[in-house]
């Protein structure tokens, strides 16, 4: 995989150019794009400057996400060949740094359920995951070393751990989603797809302005409860293999591994996330659904369904035990530093008539805190383990990801 670290690194030494930078990306698209299909669309003139912390890296931008220039397509016919005029503030900060948007990377249709064309980089009869299909499949490939993606549910880490990438939700809120197609204003979280964790955490510091976020330490001897989401259903054997060696790599490095069951109020909440996704999704689609509805792929039509019967106080009711879950998890964190579990079920199922389950994600989305995936060595699918944090401490959860990561390769 093509890496932020090491191409700057490069550049700052003199060894690469800004412009060399994105033609190795545009080398590799060219081999592995055709049997790939990540990328809806590929600026053939772009602008690179020459300066910048970023200058050089191509960035892929899920087709939901504006980049000026360049069509945001929402993975839907009814958006196909339409052009915004500005960028989203995610990408504008990106070009501000010197990156360059140099493609649109594939989203099931309107960030939903609906498959798109991408294979998985490892196997092409399995699936990437979704929604951030493009994203993920693209890095995971080696194809460029930087993507944005958006989770609702499982979109960011879920496709990580079928690609085989680093990948980082971070706290709610902590990149902008103005100039993002919205799906849920209460869930949709901006998220980054890199090589490795040191990467997401170096892009992340960079784009929201905290370098402290790439500078924080896991520490000596960090906490981490290691939970299983018994409420979830079992995962598969690969994914219990996958958490077994995470946990061995993190004592290994110092860590105390405790295993922790997660108080009744997160189930009950877990269980209401697809409540409050349906109900915003419904209204924030609305005039898809009431213009379009005959048009919209199945999966989409289906969950818009669901959402129009869902009533107001049902959807409050979600959001009460939401709030209740997040003060209950905030008291968790005051015991452990991180937790440590599932990034997906299992690898990527074989089949593309799918992105997978989302059940080991949805409850970290909807309670707002930092989740970063660390890719898990092993056999030909990869498997992923989830590092969660604390929310607003996305340097102290990285820096866990890095330390598992680390002693997983060592």
């Amino acid at each position: 995989m093509l890496s932020i670290l090491d191409l700057r690194a490069r550049i700052e030494a003199g060894t690469l150019t800004p412009s060399g930078a994105i033609d190795l990306c545009r080398a590799a698209i060219a081999a592995r794009e055709p049997e790939l299909r990540t990328l809806v669309t590929l600026d053939d003139n772009p602008t690179i400057p020459e300066s910048g912390p970023l200058a050089g890296i191509a960035v892929g931008v899920k087709d939901i996400i504006d980049s000026a220039g360049l069509p945001t397509q929402m993975g839907s016919a009814l958006y196909a060949g339409w052009r915004p005029r500005g960028d989203a503030s995610v990408v504008a900060r990106l070009k501000g740094l010197g990156a360059v948007a140099l493609a649109k990377t594939t989203t099931t249709a309107f960030a939903s359920s609906d498959p798109t064309e991408t294979v998985n980089p490892h196997d092409p009869g399995h699936t990437p995951g979704g929604s951030s299909a493009g994203s993920a499949a693209a890095v995971g490939a080696g194809l460029l070393p930087l993507a944005l993606g958006t989770q609702t549910a499982g979109s960011v880490i879920r496709p990580a751990s079928y690609c085989g990438c680093a990948a980082v939700k971070p706290s709610f809120r902590l990149i902008p989603t103005v100039g993002v197609k919205t799906y849920s204003w209460a869930l949709d979280t901006v998220g980054l797809f890199a090589a490795g964790v040191a990467d997401v955490a170096h892009a992340l510091a960079l784009v929201t302005g905290r370098p402290e976020i790439e500078r924080a330490e896991a520490g000596s001897a960090p906490r981490i409860g290691l939970v299983r989401q018994d409420f979830a259903e079992a995962p598969e054997p690969e994914a219990e293999a996958a958490l077994a060696r995470a946990r061995q790599a993190a004592e290994r490095s110092g860590a105390q591994v405790t295993d922790v069951t997660l108080p009744p109020e997160l189930a009950l909440a877990w269980e209401r996330h697809r409540i409050i996704q349906n109900y915003e999704g419904r209204l924030a689609l609305a005039w898809e659904y009431e213009s379009h509805r005959d048009a919209l792929p199945p999966r989409v039509r289906e969950h818009l369904d669901a959402g129009a019967a869902i009533a107001a106080a049902e959807y409050d009711d979600a959001r009460r035990h939401a709030h209740r879950a997040r003060r209950v998890l905030k008291g968790l964190f005051a015991e452990y530093d991180a937790i440590l579990t599932f990034s997906a079920p299992g690898p990527a199922p074989a089949t593309l008539a799918s992105t997978g389950d989302p059940r080991f994600n949805q409850l970290w989305t909807l309670m707002g805190v930092p989740c970063v995936n660390v890719p898990v060595p092993g056999e030909r699918l990869p498997v992923g383990v989830q590092v969660i944090g604390r929310f607003g401490d996305d340097g102290r959860a990285l820096a866990v990801a890095r330390m598992i990561e680390d002693a997983l390769r060592g």
